[in-house]
């Protein structure tokens, strides 16, 4: 079976069983200052999960683009993949475990007819904050499952979130495939033999974690699924390796072509390639594309662009007579914009923004290089200075200097090059990995009240500046709201004081913010505005301000009155790529 062939199943199968199907969110969550990607499916939900209502019920299935960079040095290996695809259902407040389990292990059964002597599944343990889910393991008792195939793990293994510090959670079960079709499967699971391939993950958030560390039952106990698409195709095409499905075997031939290098001999560069071009594609594809830089996702998309030059030069291709990632990136494109349209749209601005980077690469690789061997042949290790100027000087991220210190068998101090970064870099998140304190629950009076205020500033632009201004992306943290909008100019200091005191008379106004639920056409028609680029499901939430003042399609939250947000102040206003620009402002 297909990929695209599975992807139809899961939705067609869940429509089936009550669910709405949902668009997939983009790549960069929009309001989360917590992460810097999309890296679960339950993300672009959490007001849901929360216990806000949704549009279109409390049963939902998608297929969520995803990335992670947690798992970025387990790349090379058959299965771990930075852009991924995950296959989700959702129950929000309706059936909760047994129905879960027992829709699974239909679909995994019955729809894909994977065979019930292959399987195996895991439950939480139990310990000092909740109790062993006996619940779980006896509906998989029920269904069929021997004991010998159900094992219980502790808090590490089975159990999930909160994705900040505080937030819904609770124990999962998940879901085990033996992959060697060579061999049967041992009558008794070992979690820990890697031939066991996790295929899919049922979460039950039954807890509430409080600040404090207490974990509180939840009123609205949610149900939230997760199953990796590049995993469950190969096993379904008979593969015990990903990267022989055809959402990646074009693309390996492709490298084959360019490094004259047979895959079965150079297995984990040619895997590492293939997996950072996709993932570099996919963020410059995204509806919130970034573009290459040193801080935040500009920095992993750099990273990614960089590793591929560096992979391609060690397998011998001659890097000043090629762009490597242009040419791998144009059969990245051919393979996923029939299924993602939005990739064949940006085609010329991702092959732009690659040849950019890696021309820019190019220019100080050599010279870098030069200076990292003068490094090495003087010490045995490379002082945290000295690895941020490779980083400064050359564009050397610190995971390059490291990979290129341990072929030296030297080592980085690491530890001292992330102070001079931070050091140097006013919003530097050590690397692009640390994320802001906080939860992606913490919708509180500070994040609600700027998110309203986003709303306000959105109509002031149009307003003040261009009628034809359109979001491009928000973050927003306790302390600070940051807008993206497409412009072409730098804003005049007085268009910004003259946008600044329009929100401020909005907000002394005093008016009305109220929420409505409608057709995602009605919205529109009725002159609703959405994201530029974004997708909505068929029926949304609508917030409008005073008498249509402001009227947005939006997942909140936000105040009910426009008098709660206090003095509005913007600090800071800049470009971010071309014809993007950037505004960040506070409520005082």
């Amino acid at each position: 079976m297909k990929a695209f062939e599975l992807k139809q199943k899961y939705l067609q199968f869940f429509q089936s069983k009550g669910h709405a199907i949902i668009p997939s969110a983009p790549l960069i969550p929009d309001n989360d200052p917590t992460v810097l990607f999309t890296t679960a499916g339950m993300h672009p939900l959490v007001p849901f999960l929360m216990g806000q209502a949704h549009p279109l019920g409390k049963r939902l299935t998608d297929v969520q683009k995803c990335l992670r960079t947690d798992d970025i040095d387990e790349v090379g290996d058959y299965c771990h993949h930075t852009f991924f695809q995950m296959l989700g259902n959702w129950s929000l407040g309706d059936y909760f475990k047994k129905d879960a389990i027992e829709m699974s292990f239909e679909f995994l059964t019955k729809v894909l007819k994977l065979q019930k002597n292959r399987l195996a599944v895991t439950c939480f343990i139990g310990d000092h904050d909740a109790p062993k889910d006996t619940e779980s393991y006896q509906i998989w008792w029920g269904l069929g499952v021997e004991p010998e195939r159900i094992a219980f793990l502790p808090k590490k293994d089975n159990w999930w979130g909160p994705a900040g510090e505080s937030g819904p959670c609770g124990p999962d079960t998940e879901m085990f495939y033996w992959v060697p079709n060579d061999t049967p499967a041992p009558k008794k699971f070992d979690p820990k033999d890697a031939r066991w391939v996790e295929i899919w993950n049922d979460v039950f958030m039954q807890y509430n974690k409080t600040k404090e560390g207490k974990f509180l039952p939840l009123q609205q106990k949610n149900v939230d699924t997760g199953m990796g698409l590049e995993r469950t195709a190969a096993i379904l095409q008979g593969f015990g390796d990903n990267y022989r499905t055809e959402l990646f075997w074009p693309i390996i031939q492709e490298i084959e072509d360019m490094t004259g290098k047979c895959y079965d001999e150079y297995t984990k560069p040619l895997r590492i390639i293939a997996d950072h071009i996709r993932a570099a594609v996919f963020i410059l594809g995204d509806e919130r594309s970034v573009v290459p830089s040193n801080v935040d996702q500009g920095y992993i998309l750099r990273r990614f662009i960089r590793r591929v030059v560096r992979q391609m030069k060690s397998l011998g291709v001659d890097i000043n007579t090629v762009n490597t990632n242009s040419v791998l990136a144009h059969k990245v494109i051919d393979i996923y914009a029939p299924e993602y349209p939005i990739l064949e749209e940006k085609r010329d601005f991702i092959i732009f923004e690659l040849d950019k980077e890696e021309e820019k690469f190019k220019k100080t690789l050599e010279q870098g290089l030069k200076e990292f061997e003068k490094m090495a042949a003087k010490t045995s290790e490379i002082s945290g200075k000295d690895a941020f100027l490779l980083f400064q000087s050359y564009g050397f991220p610190i995971e390059m200097t490291h990979e290129l210190a341990i072929e030296k068998g030297i080592k980085v101090d690491v530890t001292g090059f992330k102070q001079e970064f931070e050091h140097h870099q006013e919003l530097s998140r050590v690397g692009a990995e640390k994320k802001f304190k906080g939860g992606l629950s913490e919708a509180n009076a500070d994040t609600t009240k700027l998110h309203t205020a986003t709303h306000l500033l959105n109509e002031a632009l149009r307003k003040i500046v261009s009628s034809e201004i359109k979001q491009k992306g928000s973050n927003i943290t306790p302390e600070r709201l940051r807008f993206d909008f497409n412009f072409d100019r730098k804003l005049s200091e007085e268009e910004l004081k003259q946008v600044e005191h329009e929100v401020n008379r909005v907000i002394k106004e005093g008016l009305k913010v109220v929420r409505e639920e409608m057709p995602v056409k009605q919205a529109f028609d009725s002159g609703a505005h959405g994201e530029f680029g974004a997708k909505y499901p068929e029926r949304v939430s609508v917030y409008t301000v005073g008498d249509n003042y402001s009227k947005e399609i939006c997942m909140g939250p936000h105040v009910q009155n426009t008098k709660e947000l206090g003095h509005f102040k913007i600090q800071k206003e800049e470009s971010v790529a071309a014809g993007i620009r950037r505004i960040k402002a506070v409520l005082e």
